[in-house]
């Protein structure tokens, strides 16, 4: 049913059906606030090149210090984007999932398709 209000009109049933699931994108939100950061995206970009890296790795290829990395990829622990594993004293970094991975992958495809 589409409602002819004045020059204004919608349709109800896509509005009504569509409405509720908007609370869906909080979670998601939070994804994007994350990889907005030009440090992580970074570091997520590079965590889809190679299986895993370690904190010293991060660290030269963003040219940054350990600390700096840390802080970002601890970050994205904790955003589910990113986990780790010890190995002795040196943590390696990994994406959460095939997921991340691809999600990352095609935003790079796709900001080059438009170069």
């Amino acid at each position: 049913m589409v409602d002819h209000t004045d020059e204004f009109y919608f349709d109800k049933g896509k509005v009504d059906q569509i409405k509720p699931l908007m609370s869906d994108v909080n979670d998601v939100e939070l994804i994007f606030k994350a990889l907005a950061d030009p440090t992580r995206l970074k570091i997520a970009y590079a965590l889809t090149l190679t299986e895993e890296l370690c904190v010293n790795d991060v660290a030269h290829i963003i040219d940054a210090t350990t600390a700096t990395a840390s802080h970002h990829l601890r970050l994205l622990r904790h955003m589910k984007l990113a986990k780790y594993r010890k190995e002795g004293k040196v943590v390696f970094y990994s994406l959460d999932d095939d997921h991340v991975r691809q999600l990352v992958y095609i935003a790079m495809v796709h900001a080059k398709e438009g170069e």
